[in-house]
């Protein structure tokens, strides 16, 4: 098995989706501050675009709980 075929096998991993789910979280630190400044700067269109930014973030976490669900994860602090 070569190295690219077991990085991008990675992804599909439970590790990997791991890691996935905490690079969205820390989108969404990102489009807390967005959200903020644009409130602070009454900056309607930005605060229009860190809504819709939050709404992906929340539906890219969703979806990639649903794939760890699906690898049959007995862990318990996912349920």
């Amino acid at each position: 098995m070569s190295a690219l075929s077991k990085a991008k096998g990675f992804k599909k991993s439970k590790s990997g989706l791991y890691v996935s789910m905490a690079t969205s979280a820390f989108g969404a630190v990102g489009v807390y501050k967005q959200i903020k400044k644009a409130r602070d700067e009454s900056d309607t269109l930005r605060l229009l675009d860190a809504v819709v930014t939050g709404v992906a973030v929340v539906t890219n976490l969703a979806i990639l709980y649903r794939e760890v669900k699906r690898l049959g994860d007995d862990d318990v602090l996912l349920g």
